[in-house]
């Protein structure tokens, strides 16, 4: 697949740096589950990884009380540390290790600590702004497309060979 080149306004992902870049956020996020909207901030962070759309991280004040639950699932990154991922509930509908957050991060990392990033595909809806994301292909990588990032993106079958 061949590399998108970006319009005025747009990031392409394949001039994201490799270790990644970190960057503070002051758009709003808003994050939407069984019909709520669950966390809402204009303080978060933002992953910039080559090849991969940005993973959004918010504090973990900006989730609605009692909707994290520690989940069953741990990866580690070498850049960023060992992950540990948080079921997301809310009412009677609950999403498995929809979250994950570093309680240690390394390096450039450390500002992660206290915040987590969320599977868009899992939730009803996320949004930057006033525009609703698109998830990320795939059930590892949990970065949030907008229009203002163009691909190909890591994940998606058939591109760049993953």
């Amino acid at each position: 697949m061949k590399k998108i080149k970006p319009k005025a306004g747009q990031e392409s992902v394949w001039d994201y740096p490799r270790p990644p870049a970190i960057e503070k956020v002051t758009e709003r996020l808003r994050i939407v589950f069984n019909g709520e909207v669950i966390a809402d901030t204009n303080k978060s962070f933002r992953v910039l990884e080559t090849s991969h759309p940005p993973t959004y991280y918010l504090s973990i004040s900006s989730f609605k009380e009692g909707t994290l639950i520690d989940g069953t699932h741990s990866t580690a990154c070498e850049f960023k540390g060992i992950s540990f991922y948080f079921d997301i509930k809310n009412g009677d509908k609950v999403a498995l290790n929809a979250a994950w957050g570093y309680p240690t991060p390394k390096g450039n990392f450390k500002v992660l600590k206290d915040h987590l990033a969320v599977y868009a595909h899992k939730m009803d809806a996320c949004y930057i702004g006033d525009e609703k994301v698109e998830a990320q292909e795939g059930d590892f990588y949990g970065g949030w497309i907008t229009s203002k990032v163009v691909g190909p993106f890591k994940g998606i079958k058939g591109s760049w060979g993953w």
